[in-house]
């Protein structure tokens, strides 16, 4: 455990079932979280599916405060998702629910469980626009500004939901 606070961003993302009750509820799961504490989460967005087939998806992004290692807070991710019934039958398979961590603090790391800043994070308006409004000066490691990557991003529709 951590001795003081990081800050991590999490992506929500599902296009299965009540995806918008789905987010909200993950969203009370992740404040329940140990050592942890939701500090800010974004509106929900409804966005097309990319790389990917189904219906579209409804995204948000939430900052916690957290004391968990990024290892244990990835599995305490992982352990929401199963209980939201996520599966994994095939890459960018259509899901009732994934949580991504896509920073945790200054961390950077590339290991096969896990990988941080997340590797597609600066390709993904879903993630973008959601992060930008919660954490509207944020820079991704390795890429630059959140903001001048989303502006580069022009074929990913996207929509704040009211």
């Amino acid at each position: 455990m951590q001795a003081a606070p990081v800050r991590a961003y999490v992506a929500l993302g599902a296009n299965l079932g009540d995806a918008d009750a789905a987010l909200r509820a993950a969203l009370v799961a992740l404040g329940g979280l140990p050592h942890s504490r939701l500090a800010a989460h974004s509106s929900i967005y409804d966005t097309s599916p990319v790389d990917a087939d189904g219906p579209n998806y409804r995204n948000a992004v939430a900052a916690l405060d957290t004391r968990l290692e990024a290892a244990e807070l990835l599995q305490a991710l992982q352990r929401i998702e199963n209980a939201h019934g996520r599966e994994r039958p095939y890459l960018h398979a259509p899901r009732t629910l994934d949580l991504d961590l896509l920073l945790y603090g200054d961390l950077e790391t590339q290991a096969a469980e896990l990988t941080v800043p997340h590797p597609r994070m600066h390709l993904r308006a879903f993630v973008l626009a959601p992060l930008l409004e919660i954490a509207p000066a944020i820079a991704i490691p390795r890429h630059g500004a959140a903001r001048a990557l989303l502006a580069q991003i022009t074929d990913q529709p996207i929509r704040k939901l009211p």
